[in-house]
């Protein structure tokens, strides 16, 4: 059996290939939807990708299973658990290899000598599967788990995100319970042995505090994860207070991940070739308000000056995360022009915006040199307490708010600045001042606000600066 993990870093996401060697079948878990990796996997190993298939109804990035299935002529497997709400749409069932197989509990996929069998443990959503996989060359019993979004290394998938990200109402509460029940009934039944693969690590939003290790144990997890003591000592009310509490914010863009994965992702094909503008090219299409510039420096430079009403999304590395902070693509239809030095990494960048759903990448210029620049505005931490602000904005994540903020600043995370405007004060009203931890995600966040419309000043040097001051005491609150 061939087992690979492909590890995306920017949004902390994993999909897996498996592959019997003797019969030359394959099946892609959880896929992206920018292809090439999976294409070379199969490729350098000399096999076919027959099947592809998902744990469940992703909120952080868009499936590339029916774009995977598209390429490939492979079965699409889906899940056919979780009731009407959570039932995946008609598009999945106009694949090339016919409709889609919705699995219910059970369920059983053969690729030669390779078992794998569909859990259902819904908790993270009603419709989670877990996927047991046996390689039957060496055992008759499973020896991996595929966990999905159920359990991570150290925590559990969070089941509060439909109620944040997807317009429900209290889902939590019954979210959590069942949860539980999928540990208890599911997990826990499985012997100590199986290796646990999940579908995201360090960094993610899909949990509270996941672990950077990339795999574990059933009987590592039971015996050493947070949540072993209630499951051992029956207290599923104690288990859903503690899986409830903490919990980090909610990107707004997983709402919209969450519709379009389920109605069926769009297909992309071949992305047309990057047109490269020239200096003069680009302020044309700029001053006829066109294109958009996609300010992909660090925010140093963004603040030494930039092109106005552009967007900072710094570098490659955190290009979809960032990405789906500033461009809501259901809204915004003009194409975006990428600043890169390279086609090659314009590329790049275009492959991570894919995988949040923003396929309007036209086009990259390689310097700023020739165009209008303006230098965002900035207030320094020692002119903040005679500045007369319309609102001080922490977009941190709430939980390092509550660990001290500013006094006087109101949080809302910097993946939710744009889909919140109403809460903020209106445009002409006067200057908001916004600072995160250090200045990276306060950049990203400002060009969104200013694009909208606002008057912005970021807090130079950010939280950091303004505590290193003699006499500045941040704010300490309890979540």
């Amino acid at each position: 059996m061939l087992l690979e993990r492909i590890y995306d870093e920017d949004l902390s996401q994993a999909s897996y290939f498996i592959g019997c060697q003797a019969s030359g079948e394959a099946i892609v878990v959880d896929p992206r939807r920018d292809l090439d990796v999976y294409l070379e996997i199969a490729e350098r190993n000399g096999m076919t990708i027959t099947a592809v298939t998902e744990t469940h109804i992703h909120a952080d990035y868009l499936s590339g299973s029916r774009e995977l299935a598209a390429r490939t002529g492979a079965q699409i497997y889906i899940s056919g658990e979780g009731g009407p709400g959570w039932t995946y749409g008609p598009d999945f069932d106009d694949g090339p290899a016919g409709p889609a197989v919705r699995m219910r509990h059970g369920h059983r996929i053969q690729l030669g000598d390779i078992g794998i069998e569909a859990s259902h443990t819904p908790g993270h959503t009603p419709e989670h599967l877990s996927f047991l996989v046996t390689d039957g060359a060496q055992a008759d019993e499973p020896g991996f788990m595929l966990t999905g979004d159920f359990v991570f290394v150290g925590d559990l998938g969070r089941p509060d995100l439909l109620d944040e990200a997807a317009g429900g109402v209290d889902t939590r509460f019954q979210g959590a319970k069942d949860l539980y029940a999928s540990l208890r009934d599911r997990f826990l039944t499985v012997p100590d042995y199986v290796q646990v693969l999940p579908a995201h690590g360090s960094g993610s939003a899909c949990g509270r505090a996941l672990g950077a290790v990339p795999a574990s144990t059933v009987g590592y997890e039971r015996s050493f994860s947070w949540w072993g003591e209630y499951l051992a000592n029956d207290d599923e009310q104690g288990f859903c207070n503690e899986l409830l509490s903490g919990q980090p914010d909610a990107h707004a863009y997983f709402g919209r991940m969450k519709r379009q994965n389920r109605a069926g992702p769009t297909l992309i094909g071949e992305p047309p070739e990057l047109v490269e503008y020239s200096a003069d090219e680009l302020s044309s299409a700029l001053e006829s308000d066109s294109v958009i510039l996609v300010d992909t420096r660090d925010h140093r430079a963004v603040h030494r000056g930039t092109v106005a009403r552009s967007l900072n999304i710094p570098g490659v590395a955190k290009a979809a995360s960032y990405g789906a902070w500033v461009y809501d693509p259901e809204v915004e239809h003009r194409p975006l022009v990428l600043l890169s030095e390279s086609r090659e990494e314009a590329e790049e960048l275009r492959d991570h915006l894919v995988r949040v759903g923003i396929d309007g990448a036209r086009g990259f210029i390689a310097s700023l040199e020739g165009l209008d620049l303006e230098q965002p505005k900035l207030i320094g931490p020692e002119d903040l307490d005679g500045f007369d602000s319309a609102l001080l904005l922490d977009v941190r994540n709430k939980t390092e708010y509550a660990e001290g903020h500013l006094p006087g600043a109101v949080q809302m995370s910097g993946g939710r600045v744009l889909w919140r405007q109403q809460e903020l004060p209106e445009k002409g009203a006067g200057t908001i001042v916004a600072y995160c931890r250090s200045g990276v995600r306060n950049s990203v966040a400002a060009s969104a606000l200013r694009r909208a419309g606002y008057d912005v000043a970021e807090l130079d040097g950010s939280y950091l600066a303004w505590v290193a001051l003699p006499g500045n005491d941040p704010v300490v609150e309890t979540l």
